[in-house]
């Protein structure tokens, strides 16, 4: 197979920018960063664009053809936090470069009736085909029924373990069927032993401190019933978690549509009709939310050093699911990681070395020799103008270059 080498173009790496480098490509791996270009090599001209890793939704959940849509926005990889894409039904995923790449946790643990199902009009049943190996439903009301699930759950190809720690009252269903500490405690406290990575769904502060608590390793949202005070802050800082705030879902909870984003051509030009409506839609279940708590929250978490992961917990193509559409939205995360205060090369982490580092995905989320090459080469300089993301120039795909 030919090498390629991607020339004259800016790189950031997934951590740092290193100026100006030639990247070669041998195969599904990056050969080389630095130094001229292998001779008889096929030549990519990145002049005036920048070279990133792959990016990486640190928080969605898949539907027919959702992992196509976000190849298209050179979202690489997708962490589902629910769904079908355990490691027994991916096998074709794996090896498809014309999709995004995907980890999954199966399916969360919560209770009966608990969350998601209050999301879900009456009658609602997903259109797709079901997979060859249907996920274990862990519904669970006891420690002894979340501990004795998560053995099993890893066995049926779960890569991380989730818990569901949310009473219903952001969504509008206040008294929902939810998780108790010694729930997740007992939950937790199994998953550690296998070694397994825990993340837990927690909109509010009191869910994130039982989270906490529980010795989870990161949170799948930031709290947005309240504004965060030090406390908070110096809790989730001492418990090594990381966040992935989803400011983007919290909009859409808020009344906040993706209007504007869907009104951008380069977005515009890459959605179907029913994802365009889908992201022109909103949640709007906590309109009484202020994006400007969180993005204070963020911004607090960003001065601890605390790990933030860009994620959107995007879903389906259904306006009830509104202001969120795979891969775009992703981008769109980025812009209001960087409106919250991060730097633009922070939020570029955010979706890339981070995320990579957190969730143990150790081939991908930085362009260094030996890795996967899952590239991004986009107009301009997102390091200075984080909407620059969207000016996509060329996708890879361990080494496979995306095609209209």
């Amino acid at each position: 197979m030919a090498l390629t080498a991607i020339t004259n173009a800016r790189v950031f790496d997934g951590e740092k920018t290193l100026g100006v480098q030639t990247v070669v490509i041998d195969g599904a791996r990056i050969a080389r960063v630095g130094g001229d270009a292998p001779r008889d090599s096929e030549i990519v001209d990145g002049g005036g664009a920048t070279l990133l890793p792959g990016l990486i939704d640190a928080h969605v959940h898949s539907a027919p053809g959702s992992l196509a849509l976000a190849l298209r926005f050179g979202v690489t990889t997708e962490l589902e936090m629910q769904g079908m894409n355990t490691r027994e039904n991916r096998g074709l995923i794996t090896d498809d470069d014309t999709v995004a790449d995907v980890r999954s946790a199966g399916f969360a643990i919560t209770p009966p009736g608990g969350h998601p199902s209050e999301l879900m009009p009456e009658g609602f049943r997903p259109k797709w085909d079901l997979p060859p190996v249907m996920p274990l439903m862990p519904f669970s009301t006891t420690p002894e029924e979340a501990a004795a699930f998560v053995p099993q759950l890893l066995a049926r190809g779960s890569d991380f373990i989730k818990f569901m720690i949310d009473d219903g009252s952001v969504e509008g269903h206040p008294g929902l069927p939810s998780l108790d500490q010694a729930t997740v405690n007992a939950g937790v406290a199994e998953a550690k032993k296998y070694g397994a990575l825990t993340v837990a769904h927690a909109l509010t502060v009191e869910a994130t401190r039982m989270a906490a608590e529980a010795g989870i390793d990161g949170v799948a949202h930031v709290f947005m019933d309240q504004p965060h005070t030090a406390e908070i802050i110096s809790l989730l800082k001492d418990a090594g978690m990381f966040v992935i705030p989803c400011i983007s879902l919290n909009a859409s909870m808020m009344g906040i549509t993706g209007s504007a984003l869907a009104d951008d051509p380069r977005v515009a030009a890459r959605l179907d009709s029913k994802w365009d409506q889908t992201l022109r839609s909103s949640y709007n279940r906590y309109p009484q939310g202020k994006l400007d708590d969180v993005y204070d929250t963020v911004r607090a978490l960003d001065a601890a050093d605390i790990d933030v992961l860009a994620g959107t917990d995007v879903s389906m193509p259904e306006t009830f699911f509104g202001g969120l559409a795979h891969g775009a939205s992703l981008h769109h995360e980025l812009q209001y990681l960087v409106a919250a205060g991060l730097t633009p090369s922070r939020a570029l982490r955010a979706a890339t070395a981070t995320t990579a580092r957190r969730f143990h995905l150790s081939d991908r989320g930085r362009i260094a020799e030996g890795l996967r090459a899952d590239l991004l080469l986009v107009d301009g300089d997102p390091t200075s103008n984080i909407s620059d993301t969207l000016n996509t120039r060329t996708i890879w795909r361990r080494g496979t270059r995306l095609t209209d």
